[in-house]
């Protein structure tokens, strides 16, 4: 399986090809409303409208297996993020990153690559934190928590995970380069 063969359903309940991002270096992030890192969707959204004329996107897929921070309806999350944080980038159907559920687009990106990328000592505490409390984060290349993000290339290649504690902006210097 390759990463153009993955399926998602936007928050209408459409299935969409990811081959329609061909050619488009993309981040792909788990996101809630109510947790600690959703003020991340800031950074998001910055280097969505930075980047996004020189080809970035950005896979936004909702996620309520990290302590039930994003409970509401699709469209209640889509109100919520474009009326708090203004974000204009695509945002699909909630669904799982872990577990018998998981959408096949995790399963691959997990396969990919197994490890989150950590900044700094404080973030690396913070995260063996988070570990412990993760009821879905099971085995080894699991989604610890929400707002994970992965960094695709224009060919489909996996080119990077990020942890939690990793904020968006911190990933810039990898994105001009894959731009």
């Amino acid at each position: 399986m390759s990463f153009y063969e993955c399926q998602l359903m936007d928050r209408d309940g459409n299935e969409i090809s990811l081959e329609n991002f061909k050619g488009k270096v993309l981040i792909v992030v788990n996101t809630a409303t109510g947790c600690g890192f959703t003020p991340q969707y800031e950074g998001l959204e910055k280097l969505y409208k930075k980047y996004h004329d020189k080809g970035l996107e950005i896979i936004d897929v909702p996620c309520n297996q990290f302590g039930n921070q994003d409970p509401g309806s699709d469209s209640e999350i889509h109100e919520f993020c474009a009326l708090k944080y203004n974000t204009s980038f695509d945002q699909f159907a909630k669904a799982d990153v872990n577990g018998e559920n998981e959408l096949p687009l995790y399963t691959y990106l997990k396969k990919e690559i197994k490890e989150d990328t950590i900044k700094g000592m404080k973030n690396k505490v913070a995260m063996k934190g988070i570990e412990k409390i993760s009821s879905t984060f099971k085995k080894e290349g699991d989604i610890k928590w929400n707002f994970t993000k992965f960094l695709v290339d224009r060919n489909g290649a996996v080119i990077g995970r990020y942890s939690p504690t990793y904020k968006p902006e911190d990933m810039e210097e990898e994105i001009k380069s894959a731009l």
